[in-house]
């Protein structure tokens, strides 16, 4: 819990070795007199709040061989002498310099969630000693280099959340020591090499969200789920994907001689086009009959759409995926909800219902207030803008209703296990919640704010326990994102006045009146108070809101009062436990922190959070980690 900046004295320890000030709350410059002790060779500065630039002394010193400093608010542009240094999670901009490729005895190489940009340099394959080589979340763009497959030492290879594009290079498949692989979230094509799925180190791998095309390589689709590769809407051959054309390539197979790989590329090609010439006539046939349909259909029946879709003249749109809800015929909006209506509850936005539809598949359908909607042309526009969003963190909208006389309705996936604050508060005390359950709660919603934030580019603004819904395994579900888009500035007014009452509501709110990262950040705060004290932000202690009181009880050290009792008997039972919760706990004080500018970004938290309990492999059905006592 150290505040304040590092003093210049303690450049005069002549004998210091090794300096750890990480996990604190420190901030201002790093002082130039650290480089002063001349035989420091570790200095760990990470998870503080320390800006400007790193001083030439460190990055030029010759006894210091260890260096972290990831996790602060650094910047500049990345120094040109370099050492085994960590620096991911700042804000260093610029190219990576060439001159890194004459480090041939470094080890590795983390610069991940910074401002890099360019490319990677050709130099990069000099370095024959590279384990570990994390560029995440960058950005950082044009073709993988192939020079990568010379790094024979190489076993984390991460270049997710860039700007990367071109082929999957084949030469990585060819890196014998390769057991994590990620490249998410950038803008690759092309099919992914079969060296790749000859790979048997290989224990992480991901290439989702991107443009890749063609079948996945047979050994791939068998050793990882089907998290690896969505995103891809032309990859196929893996569970959950649309199946190929031809069976997918054995990673064993003979290559084919020069004609006879030309003869199956034609082959290929004509069957993709007869698949292509298909699939057009059954649009068309569609559209013809819906046509007709429409034609002789009742003026008072709402017209149905697809989120996700685009508009054709009659008003009717095809369904993206599979997981869209099925055309219903001539069943309008108001047919829907009367014949299974079943009101679960209501909001600034509207009414929330419960309906099953004729298969007996479940929805959920908030019918949204009168006039608190924009016009009907930007509605449209924007609705499907969020029904293109998908992620398993994410309350997916598979569709809406416009009605004759205005009525808007949004159809999303209804969630057995209702919202947090209902798990939380309503069935207590009769349920009992570990941490381990709470806490994958909480990485879950990091995932899906962090994916709102740098993906779909949109700032939830009423992030509230409520707004976080369970499935069936407990996996959380941001719902209600992205809805400011679709109200009027009034609405979204009284939205964060609402938001101020139920106690998430950051504090520059007040005067700023316009949601942003920061104050979405406030609001994962709350929550993750909430999660950790089992109480309700709504309420006030002495006059304190949930912050404030933590705040306090923290500061006169009570805090084991903290800690909800489920949380108590697993830090009784586990020394890690204890751990988990202080550090969890340190964590949403920063998120909370009056002051905008100091707390983390979304993919610090995910990052931090990961670091305090790394994910656990999923619950096997029957075997729920929370039960009724």
């Amino acid at each position: 819990m150290l505040t304040g900046s590092i003093p210049l004295s303690i450049g005069y320890c002549p004998l210091l070795q090794s300096l750890d000030l990480s996990n604190n709350f420190l901030t201002g410059t790093i002082p130039d007199s650290i480089a002063n002790s001349t035989k420091i060779y570790s200095l760990n500065l990470s998870f503080n709040s320390f800006h400007g630039s790193i001083p030439i002394s460190l990055t030029g010193s010759r006894s210091l061989t260890f260096l972290s400093l990831q996790h602060n608010n650094l910047s500049g542009s990345l120094p040109n002498s370099w050492g085994e240094i960590s620096l991911g999670h700042n804000r260093f901009i610029g190219a990576i310099p060439n001159e890194l490729g004459t480090l041939s005895r470094l080890e590795s190489f983390d610069f991940s969630n910074n401002e890099l940009n360019g490319s990677l340099p050709a130099t990069l394959s000099n370095l024959s000693s590279l384990k570990l080589l994390n560029l995440d979340n960058n950005h950082l763009g044009n073709q993988i280099p192939e020079a990568l497959g010379k790094l024979h030492n190489l076993s984390v290879l991460i270049l997710s959340r860039n700007k990367f594009s071109g082929h999957v290079p084949a030469s990585i498949g060819k890196i014998s020591a390769l057991s994590q692989l990620d490249l998410s979230m950038n803008n690759l094509s092309g099919e992914i090499p079969l060296s790749l799925g000859t790979q048997v180190s290989l224990k992480f791998f991901n290439v989702s969200y991107n443009n890749l095309s063609g079948p996945v390589p047979t050994m791939l689709a068998k050793k990882f789920n089907s998290s690896s590769f969505v995103g891809n809407n032309q990859l196929c051959g893996y569970s959950l994907s649309s199946p190929c054309l031809a069976p997918a390539p054995s990673d064993e197979v003979l290559a084919p001689f020069p004609h006879q790989e030309s003869k199956d590329r034609h082959h290929r090609k004509l069957g993709a086009l007869l698949l292509v010439l298909i699939t057009l006539c059954c649009i068309l046939l569609f559209c013809l009959i819906r046509k007709r349909a429409n034609s002789t259909a009742d003026n008072g029946k709402a017209t149905r759409r697809a989120a996700g879709t685009t508009r054709t003249e009659r008003g009717v749109a095809l369904p993206v995926s599979s997981g869209e809800v099925e055309e219903g015929g001539d069943a309008g909006a108001d047919d829907l909800l009367c014949a299974t209506a079943e009101i679960m509850g209501k909001s600034t936005y509207g009414t929330v219902y419960k309906a099953t539809m004729e298969d007996g598949r479940q929805v959920a359908v908030k019918r949204l207030r009168e006039k608190i909607t924009k016009s009907q042309r930007e509605f449209e526009s924007e609705v499907c803008v969020l029904g293109r969003i998908r992620h398993p963190n994410l309350l997916a909208l598979r569709a809406y209703y416009l009605g004759q006389k205005g009525e808007k309705l949004l159809v999303f996936d209804y969630m057995p296990r209702g919202s947090l604050a209902s798990f939380l508060h309503v069935l207590r005390p009769e349920t009992y919640i570990d941490w381990p359950t709470r806490m994958k709660i909480a990485q879950g919603i990091a995932r899906g704010l962090f994916y709102l934030h740098s993906k779909a580019n949109i700032i939830h603004g009423n992030l509230t326990s409520s707004n976080v819904l369970l499935d069936e395994n407990t996996d959380a579900k941001i719902a209600d994102f992205g809805l400011s888009r679709l109200m009027t500035a009034a609405a979204n007014s009284n939205v964060i006045a609402t938001a101020a009452a139920l106690g998430y509501r950051a504090p520059e709110l007040s005067k700023l009146k316009k949601a942003n990262t920061k104050s979405d950040i406030y609001s994962y705060g709350v929550i993750l108070l909430e999660i950790l004290t089992g109480k309700s932000p709504g309420e006030t202690r002495n006059g304190l809101d949930l912050p404030q009181w933590v705040a306090s009880i923290v500061k006169e050290e009570w805090t084991n009062e903290v800690f909800d009792s489920d949380l108590m008997r697993d830090k009784a039972s586990s020394s890690t436990v204890n751990d988990e919760l202080l550090n969890t706990l340190k964590l949403a004080l920063h998120c909370v922190d009056p002051t905008p500018s100091p707390r983390p970004e979304a993919h610090q938290i995910l990052q931090q959070l990961e670091e305090i309990r790394p994910e656990l492999p999923p619950v096997s059905p029957g075997e729920e980690s929370w039960h009724h006592v």
